[in-house]
């Protein structure tokens, strides 16, 4: 029985051999394409050669790509675990034909790669094609079936509907028919009993889509008509986790080499064993093991888990796996964090991005595991609130939501919860909440993007902003988008000396001029190998030639700043040791900001160093060289590259002393480091598990900075009288104020004292309870707070509520015995914020017995006390 390593050899041999030149896998993380958060199907990084907007290195190409399915139409994640074959991280195995071979090739070679190399038995394959559509007048494809016909009976050939065989990379752009092939895997007796023709594309477990061939043959427009492309094009995807699955002979994707290591090492740290069955235990296992191979990767290719975009679906991917171990397993420390050698292991050859950066990955995972791990108590005892105050045996929707939006709790574990005590969930409620948040994101998002109007059917735009600021072009196409509400336009040059925002850098902005006529460029960016320059407006004359002149100091500041990243970059290696990577950076004429691995904070005596290693280099006026080489030759010289970006064979090296930086880099930089002037760190913090972030200036910046410094340091002197020393004077004020603050705290404990047996005679019954209600002169909440404590004391069965005006402000505190809190149904934040915060103005909030609020109204503190007072 072949291994999955041999499977996959194989696939990449089989077209080896057929003259495709086989690729790298593309980062799972999508950067520069503003349509994609990940890579989602095998052929996201060969998008551009579909669209005509780059040329292909090879026309024959094949690879393996890591894929993520999580989010938009391919969304599978509830069914991860549950069933035997769906996947967040999957591998696609593929072979592209760009403008080269067509049908009969394809069709060809996957027959004989299934049949012949792998051997499987040509009675359990079934294929489809495109039955046609009358809607969009396109016919069956009767060349895909007179070529299935030479290799496989006319009764295995399925028509299917443009659901299943016509493939759409969206909306708009390039798409065309597809042929799936789908294996039988069932028993004999089974396939003898009920032919497997009627249970393909039926969701039968074990009669599965293999092999998808898809022919790229038209162009979408937005009003929805096709037209032809003017070259046809091969995409297929081949999923390798159900391939394994089918030539090991298993009955389940889990069952397999790829999945069964990291399930033994889960059955290892947990102490429980996998049955392979459907009970959640089980499906646990499962989730497991498919989920930590999206988290790893993904962070490995440079996605840290956020609460946003991208970082919010591995985040999200990461808590679902917790929450099934911690629910299902009775696992209740990290565990996810313990499986990554085993994994880095198991693809080190393959994608070896993985296994170089385990510390760091494994660092990540566990701090994330953590903190939810403690969000998840929090939560826990929040469903305990919600179950005691759940009069009708149903949990309320809002609530559920808040589980959910606050404390990271999925709707399911809500409702396992839930049944556990006889409980019901309002899933309508829920949805709601959910539909509602989904409408006001996606509204803060939207984007509608029109047709390019095409004017010179350019495939690129030729970059010159490396030389030059300024050139004369011609518009190649523009098309009009509409964002909230707002009009603008997006142009492609056929020529730009405008840099397009990409490795951190921004985009740049300057002038179109047209004539007489001049237009504001605001942003650029890249989209699908396309430089957009983008603008509040189109000239009157657009095809007309056009002057692209960039804004110099924007430029040459931003120069300033990506160049000091690079020092930057270097000086902490030096200090930190080579463990630092970067994980991040934004570069823009004002400052610049660098993220990067190291999991302790760095002490001001090691942010000194970097500051004076980077300053010597400045002084030092290295000259900027910058080359074009190979990327095995820039590796030999000691270039740094980036986890996560995907490099051509040629590739721009910067190097700042061969000795000292050489990195990867498509950005811009000054001529030599003297041009950086000065160099300071302005902040250094935590932004993720593992992950520093520093913020530093350059240029003008710098010295801007230096002055402020210097000026606020000599107004702090006049204020002190100009004393010699001014630390010193700082420390004695220090020193006076604690004093003066005990003397004031002394005084307040006296005075709260004075008042204490006065109140106390003010105690009235109210329905049984020991209600007082007064106003008191005291200079704050905090003082409020104290006297009700003070006073609780000497009471029983109370409530307590008291007031003060205190800086022109309202202060509020509410008291109430535990048990008069019980029997009544009262909680004080709830009082604050439906009785009180509304009287002052303000707001507040605490604890279930004692709540503190503020406002600014003060004219309503009477009516505060009798507002509580008549809720007994």
């Amino acid at each position: 029985m072949m291994t999955s390593a041999e499977i996959r050899k194989q696939f990449l041999n089989f077209f080896a051999q057929k003259e495709h030149l086989i690729v790298a896998s593309a980062p799972i993380v999508v950067k520069n394409d503003p349509t994609l958060l990940f890579t989602n199907a095998g052929m996201n990084q060969f998008k551009d050669y579909f669209l005509g907007n780059k040329k292909p290195e090879s026309k024959r190409v094949a690879d393996t790509q890591k894929c993520l399915r999580v989010s938009g139409k391919h969304n599978d994640l509830e069914e991860v675990g549950v069933d035997t074959y769906h996947h967040t991280m999957f591998e696609m195995l593929g072979n592209w034909s760009f403008g080269d071979y067509f049908k009969a090739e394809a069709i060809a070679w996957s027959w004989e790669l299934l049949t012949q190399v792998y051997k499987l038995e040509k009675d359990r394959l079934y294929v489809t094609i495109f039955e046609g559509s009358e809607k969009e007048n396109l016919p069956k494809d009767e060349e895909a079936f007179n070529e299935w016909r030479k290799v496989i009976d006319e009764d295995r050939i399925i028509l299917g509907n443009k659901k299943d065989n016509f493939w759409e990379m969206g909306d708009t752009g390039p798409c065309g028919p597809c042929t799936e092939i789908h294996v039988d895997c069932r028993s004999d007796e089974e396939r003898k009993a009920v032919p497997g023709k009627g249970l393909v594309n039926n969701d039968h477990p074990q009669v599965i889509e293999i092999w998808n061939n898809v022919f790229i043959q038209f162009n979408r427009l937005k009003n929805g008509d096709l037209e032809a492309l003017p070259s046809r094009h091969v995409d297929t995807g081949m999923g390798l986790e159900r391939l394994v699955r089918v030539l090991q002979q298993k009955s389940s994707n889990y069952d397999t080499d790829l999945f069964t290591g990291t399930i033994a090492e889960v059955e290892k740290l947990t102490g429980k064993k996998y049955t392979n069955t459907d009970e959640k235990k089980d499906v646990a296992f499962r989730v497991i093991a498919d989920h930590i191979r999206a988290i790893a990767f993904s962070i490995a290719d440079g996605q840290l888990p956020s609460n946003t975009g991208a970082g919010y679906v591995i985040r999200r991917i990461l808590r679902r796996a917790v929450r099934y171990y911690y629910s299902y397993l009775d696992y209740k420390q990290p565990l996810l964090f313990e499986l990554m050698p085993v994994l880095g292991l198991q693809f080190q050859t393959v994608f070896p991005e993985l296994y170089s950066q385990l510390d760091f990955v494994t660092k990540v995972v566990k701090e994330e595991e953590e903190g939810f791990l403690r969000t998840l108590e929090k939560g826990l005892k929040k469903m305990d609130e919600l179950m005691s105050q759940t009069s009708n045996r149903v949990i309320d929707g809002k609530a559920a939501f808040e589980l959910f939006d606050t404390y990271g709790f999925p709707i399911d574990l809500t409702r396992l919860i839930g049944s556990e005590n006889n409980l019901q969930v309002d899933e309508e409620g829920f949805e709601k909440e959910l539909q509602q948040q989904k409408t006001r994101s996606r509204a803060a998002t939207a984007i509608d993007t029109e047709d390019w109007v095409v004017l010179d059917d350019t495939s690129s735009t030729a970059f010159v902003g490396y030389d030059s600021l300024e050139a004369k072009s011609k518009v190649a196409r523009y098309r009009k988008v509409k964002a909230k509400g707002k009009e603008a336009f997006q142009l492609v040059l056929n020529t730009t000396p405008f840099y397009a925002e990409s490795g951190g850098q921004v985009g740049d902005k300057g002038l179109l001029i047209f004539g007489p006529e001049t237009i504001e460029v605001i942003d650029t960016k890249k989209e699908n190998n396309l430089t957009i320059h983008f603008t509040e407006k189109l000239p009157g004359e657009i095809d007309t030639e056009v002057i692209a002149r960039v804004d110099k100091t924007l430029r040459t500041n931003t120069e300033a700043n990506h160049s000091a990243t690079h020092l930057l970059h270097a000086a902490l290696r030096k200090v930190l040791g080579t463990h630092v990577a970067q994980k991040g950076s934004l570069v823009n004429n004002e400052h610049l900001r660098f993220d990067f691995s190291h999991f302790s904070k760095v002490t001001d005596a090691e942010v000194a160093e970097i500051e004076a290693i980077v300053n010597q280099k400045i002084r030092e006026n290295v000259p900027v060289v910058i080359k074009q080489m190979s990327k095995e030759e820039a590796v030999r010289l000691g270039a740094m590259a980036l986890f996560g970006e995907k490099y051509g064979n040629v590739v721009r090296v910067v190097i700042i002393d061969p000795n000292y930086s050489i990195e990867l880099c498509g950005g811009t930089h000054v001529g030599s480091t003297g041009e950086l002037g000065f160099f300071k760190i302005t902040h250094e913090a935590a932004v993720a598990a593992g992950v520093r972030r520093i913020e530093a200036v350059s240029g003008n910046a710098a010295e801007q900075i230096i002055n402020e410094h210097f000026s606020s340091l000599h107004e702090i002197k006049e204020l002190l009288k100009n004393p010699k020393d001014v630390k010193k004077a700082v420390e004695n004020l220090q020193a006076e104020n604690a004093e003066l603050k005990k003397k004031i705290e002394s005084l307040e404990a006296k005075q709260l004292a004075a008042l204490k047996p006065g109140l106390l005679l003010q105690m009235e019954q109210v329905n049984g309870i020991n209600f007082l209600g007064q106003t008191v002169e005291v200079s704050n909440t905090e003082g409020l707070k104290k006297l009700c404590l003070d006073l609780k004391q000497d009471l029983q069965n109370y409530v307590v509520v008291l007031a003060a005006k205190a800086d022109g402000k309202a202060h509020v505190v509410i008291m109430l015995d535990e048990t008069v809190a019980a029997t009544k149904n009262l909680e004080a934040p709830k009082i604050i914020k439906e009785h009180i915060a509304p009287l002052i103005k303000g707001g507040g909030g605490g604890q279930k017995t004692l709540a503190t609020a503020g406002g600014q109204d003060v004219s309503n503190l009477i009516k505060v006390i009798e507002r509580v007072k008549a809720l007994l």
